[in-house]
C-alpha cells in the first residue's frame, strides 16, 4: 500500500513535466478593484489572502487605478499552470524556490532590474528575473500541553532522543509535511537532506510513531495548538509567527544546529499582458523592509542581512542549478521513493 501512494505521486510528476495534466486547482480567489479601475494586474500566488492582503491594499493606495485580480493556488499547482497549461498572469508569487528557479531557467519568465535592486544583496536576485523578498525560516511548532516553554528539543538530534524514548506519547502526535502534494514540504525536505544526515533518521523515527502528513502549514499550527498534535516539523515560520499572535496553546522552537530559512519570490511570466504593473509591484515589494507597517500586518519577514550575520544557524537556501537537482525526474523519483519507505509505515 505504501507503494501506492508513490505511484500516484509519480504520475501526478510526469502529467507536470511531460504532457498536459488536469486543470490547476484554485484554492481561494479575490478582486481588488479599484476605482476607477485603469488596468487589472493578475497575481498567481502561493501566499494566503490574510497575509497578502495588507500589501496588496497598501500597494493600491500608492498606485490609484490598479485593481487586482489575486488566486491562490498551491506551489505545485502555481508551476503547472504556468509551465504546462500557459496560463496568463502578469505575476507569479512562491515559497518554492526550487519550483520559481525551473520558471526562470526554462524560460517562462521576463528580465527586469527593479528601480530598487541595489536594496537587495546579490543572493536574493538571479539572473534578473527571480527576486526575493522575504525570508521565512522553516520552525518547529509545539504544543503547550505537551511542552512548557523552553523545554522541547533544541536540535534535530535531541529530538530524536525524545521520540524514541517516548513513544507512547508522541505516537499519532507528530505533523510535517507530505511532500508528495506540498511543494515548498517538498523543497525543505530536500534541503534538509542536504544539509545533514539527521533528515532521514528523523524521518524514519516520525514515521515509526505515525506521523500525521499535510499539505500547509495552518493546518499543522491549528492542529498543534489545540492540542491534537504535540508538535510540526518544518513549519513556515511567517505563518507560525502570525498565527501566535492571536492564537494560544504553541509556541515556536528554532532548532540550533540549523534553520533552513525559505525566500519567497517574484517573477514577470514570459507571457505576462500587464509588465507595467508587474514591474511596479515587484518594485513595491523588495520594499518591504522599509514598510515596517507591512511586515506587521502581513507577518512576512522582510530580508534582512543583519538576522543572518546575528544568528549563524540561519542558512538562506541559495539560488543556483544546485535547487533544480531534485526536480530532476529520475531523482525525484528516487527521493520520494526513499521518504515514504522512511514516513509512510505500516503497523505490524
Amino acid at each position: 500500500m505504501r507503494f501506492a501512494y508513490f505511484a500516484l505521486r509519480l504520475i501526478a510528476a510526469t502529467c507536470l513535466w511531460i504532457s498536459a495534466a488536469l486543470a490547476y486547482e484554485i484554492e481561494d480567489h479575490q478582486y481588488y478593484a479599484a476605482t476607477p479601475e485603469v488596468s487589472v494586474l493578475r497575481i498567481i500566488s502561493t501566499a494566503d489572502r490574510g497575509v497578502f492582503e495588507p500589501i496588496i491594499e497598501a500597494f493600491q493606495t500608492s498606485n490609484a487605478g490598479i485593481s487586482v485580480d489575486y488566486t491562490i493556488v498551491s506551489a505545485t499547482d502555481l508551476m503547472q499552470a504556468i509551465y504546462t497549461e500557459g496560463a496568463s498572469f502578469d505575476l507569479a508569487i512562491s515559497s518554492a524556490m526550487d519550483l520559481q528557479t525551473k520558471l526562470a531557467n526554462d524560460g517562462y519568465a521576463q528580465s527586469y532590474v527593479p528601480q530598487r535592486a541595489a536594496r537587495l544583496p546579490d543572493w536574493a536576485i538571479w539572473r534578473n528575473q527571480l527576486f526575493a523578498f522575504t525570508q521565512e525560516p522553516a520552525v518547529m511548532v509545539v504544543s503547550d500541553k505537551y511542552f512548557k516553554e523552553g523545554e522541547a528539543p533544541k536540535t534535530r538530534d535531541a529530538l530524536i532522543a525524545l521520540l524514541r524514548e517516548n513513544p507512547e506519547t508522541f505516537r499519532g502526535r507528530i505533523g510535517t509535511y507530505d511532500v508528495r502534494r506540498s511543494g515548498f514540504g517538498y523543497l525543505m525536505a530536500t534541503q534538509d537532506s542536504r544539509t545533514s544526515e539527521t533528515f532521514w533518521r528523523l524521518t524514519e523515527v516520525m514515521g515509526r510513531l505515525d506521523a500525521q502528513l499535510y499539505c500547509c502549514s495552518g493546518d499543522m499550527i491549528a492542529d498543534v495548538a489545540s492540542g491534537k498534535l504535540a508538535l510540526a516539523y518544518n513549519v513556515l515560520g511567517s505563518y507560525a509567527a502570525s498565527e501566535l499572535a492571536h492564537t494560544d496553546g504553541f509556541h515556536i522552537v528554532e532548532l540550533t544546529d540549523f534553520v533552513n530559512v525559505m525566500l519567497r519570490t517574484i517573477l514577470i511570466p514570459s507571457n505576462a499582458r500587464n509588465v507595467s504593473d508587474a514591474q511596479t509591484m515587484v518594485d513595491f515589494l523588495i520594499s518591504l523592509r522599509s514598510r515596517a507597517d507591512l511586515v506587521q500586518a502581513s507577518g512576512l519577514p522582510p530580508i534582512d542581512t543583519g538576522a543572518l550575520r546575528d544568528n549563524p544557524a540561519l542558512r538562506p537556501i541559495r539560488f543556483g542549478p544546485g535547487l533544480l537537482v531534485f526536480l530532476d525526474q529520475l531523482k525525484e523519483s528516487k527521493f520520494l521513493r526513499s521518504w515514504e519507505n522512511s514516513i509512510v509505515q505500516e503497523t505490524p
